[in-house]
């Protein structure tokens, strides 16, 4: 894979889990109304997308050591597959009521971060790839529990 394609995949993908699950949680445990939530996932899924977009292509832009056309590639990349990977989550809302739709939720996401961070481990050659996808998901968990207050927080306050 192609190195500017690589980092629209593997920021896209992790910012997509990580965001999204944070607006999921944030938003069951404040509202807890399934469209809000929906509302929230589409949200995420366009309006995120388009801002680590223009992350990634100015991040790139200022190492000054890609062509533009590799950056234009990490920029569409990256929000291809943030878009893509945040729409994901969208499912199991369709399909389930909206705890089971949490949870499940966050079991797709754990496994998503953890296959690709066992596969970040392994392509850098890492003797323990565990250190590599705890460390990730302990950072996947910090948010969670964050939101999850935040959601409750705000729950109480403003609704």
């Amino acid at each position: 894979m192609k190195h500017s394609i690589k980092v629209g995949f593997n920021f896209g993908t992790t910012s997509a889990i990580i965001t999204t699950l944070g607006l999921i949680v944030g938003l069951y445990s404040g509202v807890g109304s399934k469209l809000v939530v929906v509302g929230g996932i589409i949200t995420i899924a366009i309006a995120d997308a388009f801002s680590d977009a223009l992350g990634i292509h100015i991040s790139e832009e200022g190492e000054g050591k890609h062509t533009k056309k590799e950056i234009w590639e990490s920029t569409f990349s990256t929000f291809f597959f943030k878009f893509i990977f945040a729409l994901m989550f969208l499912i199991p809302f369709l399909i389930f009521n909206m705890l089971i739709a949490v949870v499940i939720s966050i079991v797709f996401g754990f496994f998503l971060l953890g296959v690709f961070s066992y596969k970040l481990s392994k392509k850098q050659k890492k003797s323990n790839p565990w250190n590599t996808i705890m460390e990730h998901l302990f950072i996947a968990c910090l948010v969670i529990i964050i939101t999850y207050f935040v959601g409750i927080f705000v729950g109480r306050i403003f609704v």
